[in-house]
Order: C-alpha cells, then structure tokens, then sequence
C-alpha cells in the first residue's frame, strides 16, 4: 500500500508541475528526471556496495553490514516508483507538448520555414522516445531486480550469520546481475535528457 500511495503522489506532482506542457515546462520536467535519474543511478550503487560489503565480511558482527543494506531497500523502492510514475507522465502529458508543437508547425504558410520547423521537431521527438524506451527499459528490469533485493533482506533477517549470507550468495550475483541492465537503461536515458535539455534551452550558444 505504501509503495502504491508513493507511486501516486510521485505521478501527481509529475502531472501538476507539467500542464501545461509548454516548451519552458517541458524543459523543466525534463531537467528534473535528469536530476532525479542521476539520484536514481546513485541509489542502486548505494544499494549494491551494502550489500556487497555485506556478503563480502568475513570476520566481526554481520548485523550493521545487514542493517545498512536493509535501510537501502525501501530507497531503492522509492526510485522505482519514480521511474514508473515518470514514464506514465512521458506516455501522457508530456506528449501533448509535441502534439501543440506540430499544430503550430502544420499552421507555418512558408514552405521552406515549416519543413525546417518540422525537421526541428522530429529531432527533439526522436530524443523524447528514446528517454521513454530507456526509462521503459529500466522499469521493466526493475522488477526482478527489487525481488531479490528484497528476498535477500527477508532470508537474512532471521539469519543473519555466516550461513545465512553464503545461502543468499547466488542470489546476490543475480542481483548485480539484472542492476547492470536497470543501470544501463537509467544511463541511455541520461545521454538523451542531456540532449532534450541543451535543445529546449533558450539560452543562445
């Protein structure tokens, strides 16, 4: 309930801070996931140094290592409601920006000045997508990736020993395992909100 009622507020705010989806709101929107996304990369390293510190004690008391991996995970929740709740505002709101832009595009009487306009277009859309498919991509995988964050918290709650943590080894492998394809997607969607940002700026350069 709580991870649904984070998921909400994080669209509403998403929602109210975009419309209208002018250029100026646009940009800062995007501007916005671009820090929020940084955060989000920053996260899931956070989580997987705990853990790794964690799995990789050999000696002394396992149970701060444990309890700092612990407090990872309901961030690494938090970031994942963000990433779903950014792309069901970038599959809504945020496209009605291009439809008003293409409306203006289609209403240029100048030949040569509306297929340069539209050309123009094209290319902040086609970045658009591609931070949509990347942020698509890294919610998709962080699916399996939570789930065994969150089985190895469970299983080593009541057994936080060396035993305990050799039985949740492989499926800490498998955790760094499906963090490289979230990460990958997060940094795809970085490069092309760099590229968004730079094309919707007003400031000459």
């Amino acid at each position: 309930m709580k991870t649904k009622t984070l998921a909400m507020m994080a669209l509403a705010t998403l929602l109210a801070a975009a419309a209208p989806a002018g250029q100026e709101q646009l940009a800062a929107s995007i501007k916005e996931a671009h820090t929020e996304a940084t955060r989000t990369s920053e996260q899931l390293k956070a989580t997987l140094t705990a853990l790794t510190a964690l799995t990789k004690q050999t000696k002394g008391d396992l149970r701060p290592a444990y309890n700092a991996f612990a407090a990872e995970i309901p961030k690494t929740e938090a970031a994942a409601n963000w990433t779903r709740a950014r792309i069901q505002w970038m599959a809504g709101t945020g496209r009605q920006y291009f439809k008003d832009w293409q409306k203006t595009v289609d209403g240029i009487a100048n030949e040569s000045l509306r297929k340069k306009a539209q050309k123009r277009l094209n290319a902040v859309q086609a970045d658009y997508d591609k931070v949509e498919v990347s942020l698509k991509a890294a919610g998709e995988k962080f699916t399996p990736f939570l789930s065994d964050l969150t089985d190895v918290q469970k299983t080593l709650a009541a057994d936080v020993t060396p035993g305990g943590v050799k039985a949740v080894r492989p499926t800490v492998s498998n955790a760094n395992w499906n963090h490289q394809f979230v990460n990958r997607a997060i940094n795809a969607a970085l490069k092309d909100m760099e590229k968004m940002e730079k094309a919707l700026s007003p400031e000459a350069k």
